[in-house]
C-alpha cells in the first residue's frame, strides 16, 4: 500500500498554475526580444555584419605614407605568433544602435589572425601638428591613428602609463585602447626598425608596406602584440595588445614590436603584405627612388 498512487497521472499538483503563467511569460518575453532584435545571437550577428564591412585601403602610387591614408597595421608574426592585424575588440555591449550603429568608447583592441581590410582593422593616419591632409608622413613625426567613421566611431588609439587600476588584463603591461578624444595620449611616432639606421632615417618619409616601429610619444613604449597571452573574443582566438618595448640581447626591438602599415596595391592586386620585414637596403632604394619627397 505504501507504493499505491492515490491520484491519476493527469492530476496537477504543486504551484502548477503559477508555473504555467511563468512559462507563458518567458515565451512571450523571448518572442518580444526576438522581434526587437535583442537576442544575444542577433546582437552578435548585427555586430559582425556592421564591423566586418569591407573597407578600401589607400592606394600609394609613390610608396610613401601620407596624412589621411587608410591603412591596416599588420604584424608578420614570430615563433609563437601567426601573422595578425590590429583590430577593434568590440563585443555586443560596446555597440549602440541609436541613433546609428557605433562603437562606444573606451573600447579595447586586439590582434586577430584574420588579415582582412574592414572597418574593424582600418585606421586613418591623422595629423596632430597641423600638417595638411595628403602631406607626407616622416619618421619621428607625431601623428594619431583613428578608426573610420560610422560604426567604428572615429575613435583614437590611445595609451597611458600603467597603474594598478589601468593596465592590460592578462600581461599587466601598459594598456592600449580606443578613446573618443584626441589628446597627447593618442600621439604616436614611427621610427626605423633597425637601431643602427634610426638616426640616418630621422626626418625621412615613411615608406608604406615595410617593417617599422610605432612608438607612443608620452611613454616612449612601442606598440606590441603578445603571442603568449591569448584572448577569446567575439571574433575567435586573438592576441593581446600592449605598449611595451621588447629588446633582445643586442638592445634591438624584437618582432613583437615590428609593424607594417599596409596599403592597397596600385596594380589592383589587393592588400600589399610582405612575408618578411624588409632590410634597410630596401628602404634606401625606396628613398633614392623618391628624392623629391
Amino acid at each position: 500500500m505504501a507504493h499505491t498512487r492515490t491520484y491519476r497521472t493527469n492530476v496537477r499538483i504543486g504551484n502548477w498554475n503559477e508555473d504555467l503563467h511563468l512559462e507563458e511569460d518567458a515565451i512571450k518575453e523571448y518572442l518580444e526580444k526576438k522581434e526587437r532584435g535583442e537576442l544575444t545571437a542577433q546582437k552578435v550577428d548585427f555586430l559582425k555584419q556592421n564591423i566586418l564591412t569591407p573597407v578600401n585601403l589607400t592606394v600609394t602610387n609613390d610608396g610613401i605614407l601620407h596624412f589621411g591614408d587608410v591603412v591596416m597595421l599588420v604584424n608578420v608574426g614570430g615563433k609563437k605568433r601567426e601573422c595578425s592585424a590590429l583590430g577593434i575588440n568590440a563585443d555586443i555591449n560596446s555597440l549602440t544602435r541609436i541613433p546609428a550603429p557605433s562603437i562606444q568608447a573606451p573600447c579595447g583592441v586586439s590582434a586577430g589572425k584574420g588579415i582582412q581590410a574592414c572597418k574593424r582593422t582600418a585606421f586613418i593616419i591623422t595629423s596632430v601638428d597641423g600638417s595638411p591632409e595628403g602631406s607626407t608622413l616622416h619618421f619621428e613625426q607625431s601623428f594619431a591613428l583613428k578608426t573610420t567613421s560610422g560604426v567604428a566611431g572615429g575613435l583614437y588609439l590611445t595609451s597611458d602609463l600603467r597603474s594598478f587600476q589601468k593596465c592590460a588584463k592578462m600581461s599587466r603591461l601598459q594598456e592600449v585602447n580606443l578613446d573618443d578624444g584626441s589628446s597627447f595620449l593618442s600621439w604616436w611616432k614611427i621610427v626605423h626598425f633597425d637601431p643602427q639606421e634610426r638616426l640616418e632615417y630621422e626626418g625621412q618619409p615613411v615608406p608604406a608596406n615595410l617593417s617599422v616601429l610605432i612608438i607612443h610619444c608620452k611613454t616612449n613604449q612601442a606598440l606590441a602584440v603578445l603571442g603568449d597571452h591569448v584572448l577569446w573574443t567575439t571574433y575567435g582566438k586573438e592576441y593581446e595588445m600592449t605598449a611595451h618595448t621588447f629588446l633582445d640581447s643586442h638592445k634591438a626591438e624584437q618582432d613583437n614590436n615590428h609593424w607594417i602599415l599596409c596599403t592597397c596595391d596600385p596594380a589592383g592586386n589587393g592588400l600589399v603584405l610582405p612575408n618578411q620585414p624588409q632590410s634597410a637596403s630596401n628602404n634606401k632604394e625606396l628613398t633614392q627612388a623618391n628624392p623629391g619627397i
